[in-house]
């Protein structure tokens, strides 16, 4: 259940990668509850993201590869009319599908990531992991979960290399869920 909730900002940068961090405080009483709580996260990133046929929110398919850390229970909760359809994939099935418009990487070997953050760049992919909270193996968007919170980093030069536009105005994510202004 969602008791409070806010935004606390803070950047980061490096000479390779400019990381954006974003917490929501949660009270997450029960295994349900963080699900809710990725899903409409997760549903609210992929929302503002524009693939380049200039759609926005349409019905995207995510393939969830490796093992998610945060929930086994994937259904993304995108506001307004978009949908993602979910299907569990191994690592070397990913590269040969041509439906996946969202990657979602769980826990796996490095060398498998790093192999799939290579192929996915300069691919119209969304890319988000729950297995790398400090965003520095490449996906897009590193959702991470502590005691009572729920949080992402944005990792901006991942979403520099591809053709994806990301609406900047996904930092304010948390707020369309309840946080005061």
């Amino acid at each position: 259940m969602l008791a409070s909730l806010f935004l606390i900002g803070a950047s980061l940068t490096t000479p390779q990668m400019s990381v954006q961090a974003v917490s929501q405080t949660i009270v997450v009483d029960s295994d349900d509850a963080m699900a809710r709580a990725v899903n409409r996260m997760v549903g609210g990133i992929v929302s503002y993201a524009r693939w380049p046929d200039g759609s926005m929110g349409s019905a995207r398919v995510m393939c969830v590869i490796g093992t998610p850390q945060l929930t086994d229970r994937m259904a993304p909760d995108v506001p307004g009319a978009g949908s993602v359809t979910v299907r569990r994939l191994a690592v070397g099935a990913a590269t040969s599908r041509k439906d996946c418009d969202i990657l979602f990487l769980g826990q796996m070997a490095v060398t498998d990531r790093r192999q799939l953050i290579a192929w996915v760049r300069g691919r119209p992919i969304l890319t988000i992991t729950d297995d790398d909270a400090a965003c520095i193996y490449g996906a897009m968007f590193c959702v991470s979960g502590r005691a009572a919170s729920l949080s992402f980093s944005v990792n901006l030069d991942a979403i520099g290399r591809g053709p994806l536009r990301i609406d900047p105005r996904v930092l304010t994510i948390g707020r369309s869920t309840g946080a005061p202004p």
